[in-house]
């Protein structure tokens, strides 16, 4: 991708977030995002086929700039359980600052979309998984089989427990309760 398709993704990603964070899912539109991002409804579609995708696509630009904000690198001596559960909890907390966007976020990852999906990557090589299996002390390439499960089973609990604290069904507390019991367990050997 060159620097200027970069660019136009990343205003594109900035204009739907910004909308979505506003309106909610259901009041965005496309040609909305196209116009406000200063781009022809048809760029959107080239990189964003359909709402869902692209507003999954924001919530990993979201996780993506909040990891690259955090140290995610184990230093010697760290409880590594405690600070994957922290970047978890920040994450989520970071990501409920904008409730309507959060929600639109959530819906997108339940609507069938699959069809009109590229091939998805497994969660541990996202940016979420990686900063994962840097807190364990490795990295994706060197990551045992047991680090990349138990990293995969670190993301889907905190997926879990973030769309619990978003619809209310936990307080912010006893999710961070939650998500700090699930890395111990995962995590103590």
């Amino acid at each position: 991708m060159s620097s200027g398709q970069a660019a136009r993704r990343v205003r594109i990603l900035r204009a739907a977030s910004e909308l979505g964070a506003r309106e909610g899912l259901a009041s965005v539109q496309m040609h909305d995002v196209a116009k406000e991002a200063g781009v022809a409804i048809a760029t959107v579609y080239r990189y964003f086929p359909s709402k869902p995708y692209l507003f999954m696509a924001v919530l990993e630009w979201h996780i993506e700039q909040f990891v690259g904000g955090h140290a995610t690198v184990a230093e010697e001596g760290t409880d590594a359980a405690a600070e994957i559960a922290e970047l978890l909890i920040t994450l989520s907390v970071k990501l409920l600052d904008s409730p309507l966007l959060a929600s639109a976020v959530a819906l997108s990852s339940f609507t069938e979309y699959t069809s009109v999906v590229p091939a998805r990557t497994d969660l541990v090589d996202s940016a979420l998984g990686q900063a994962i299996l840097r807190l364990l002390g490795g990295g994706v390439r060197e990551a045992s089989e047991t680090d990349r499960s138990r990293a995969r089973l670190l993301i889907y609990g905190w997926w879990g427990l973030f769309v619990a604290m978003l619809t209310e069904e936990l307080s912010t507390a006893e999710a961070e309760t939650n998500m700090r019991l699930a890395a111990r367990l995962l995590l103590t050997p």
